[in-house]
């Protein structure tokens, strides 16, 4: 893929999903970057959560948080919350649109906001929320899942990369993004 078609295929193949939208009011809305290199073997820009933090702690995510009052929407809060975590600088950043809408187990209405970034930007972990930023290769979650967590109707895949354990919600965003703009076929149910 030449640099320049991954946006455009991107915008292609979101707009061929309609997205998932969950109508539960009073929830506290979140929105995450899911931004990916533009290259040609994208990659996927992620974080680790730092040890000290009250939730979340150790956990591998994207970069967001939760809509404060002066965002204009969630894709402010997204660029606002990846500017503060990583130092991505919002101007570099073509965001592709919305994708799937899922509810966190602290009861937050999460908003993926899709895009692509430079492949050589350069990010920064803000140390007061974050161990660590990087970048894991697409090509990792076209392979099938290093394992599942299932309980009851509950079946969601996890992924390993190096030092890295991502599951939980961000592997569901990852798993969702992959099966409707990718094809790929990863089996989960929520």
């Amino acid at each position: 893929m030449n640099n320049s078609d991954l946006y455009q295929m991107l915008t292609l193949r979101l707009a061929q999903h309609t997205p998932r939208e969950i109508e539960q009011p009073g929830l506290a809305e979140a929105g995450v970057l899911v931004a990916l290199t533009d290259e040609a073997h994208p990659r996927l820009l992620l974080t680790r959560r730092a040890d000290h933090l009250s939730t979340h702690r150790g956990e591998v995510a994207f970069p967001g948080g939760k809509r404060d009052p002066e965002d204009s929407n969630i894709v402010a809060t997204a660029l606002r919350e990846a500017e503060e975590e990583v130092a991505l600088d919002p101007r570099q950043v073509r965001v592709v649109g919305l994708m799937d809408q899922v509810v966190s187990r602290f009861g937050y209405l999460v908003t993926p906001v899709l895009a692509v970034i430079p492949a050589d930007v350069e990010l920064v972990a803000n140390e007061s929320e974050l161990d660590a930023v990087f970048c894991a290769p697409l090509s990792l979650f076209q392979q099938p899942p290093s394992r599942y967590f299932e309980r009851q109707q509950v079946k969601i895949p996890s992924f390993d990369y190096g030092e890295f354990h991502i599951w939980g919600l961000t592997a569901m965003m990852i798993t969702e993004m992959m099966n409707h703009l990718w094809d790929a076929d990863i089996e989960y149910r929520i």
